[in-house]
């Protein structure tokens, strides 16, 4: 079954909140892996980027309501966002109480969660901007389907 398309506007904004989201969750393996190394200050920067990804999974949460709205977009962006965020809070709380190991193997699965939600939102279908005829009218914008007729002009 599939899911009636996400309005244009709110779903652009997804893609550049989680696009955030990703790089913040990148820089975290980076830092985490600069202070294992011995850069000691890098546990303070590691901190820090931890309330700034808590605080843009909130702002991804609202954006994936608004794609979610009654019958117009997919459910799974704000149900995958709320288990993130779930799983930031429990990273910070984790790592607070210097539990390593409940720390380091949830990091490492927020990490991927994160991933396959960018994967995920940028996979899609951005609708066309409105007053514009929609590409399958016009036959521009669309390549062939993978294994189907490939036409050759000569």
């Amino acid at each position: 079954m599939t899911s009636p398309p996400a309005p244009r506007l709110p779903l652009i904004l997804l893609r550049l909140i989680t696009a955030t989201v990703t790089l913040l969750a990148l820089l975290q393996v980076m830092l985490a892996g600069s202070f294992l190394n011995g850069t000691y200050d890098s546990l303070k920067a590691h901190e820090g980027t931890a309330m700034t990804l808590s605080t843009a999974l909130l702002i991804q949460l609202v954006v994936a309501v608004l794609v979610r709205r009654p019958g117009r977009g997919p459910q799974w962006p704000l149900w995958s966002t709320a288990g993130l965020t779930a799983a930031v809070v429990a990273q910070i709380v984790s790592g607070y109480g210097r539990a390593l190991g409940v720390h380091i193997t949830l990091g490492v699965l927020t990490v991927s969660g994160v991933l396959f939600v960018l994967v995920g939102t940028w996979r899609l279908p951005l609708p066309a901007p409105a007053g514009r005829r929609p590409a399958e009218e016009d036959g521009a914008g669309r390549l062939p389907r993978p294994g189907g007729p490939v036409e050759v002009a000569r």
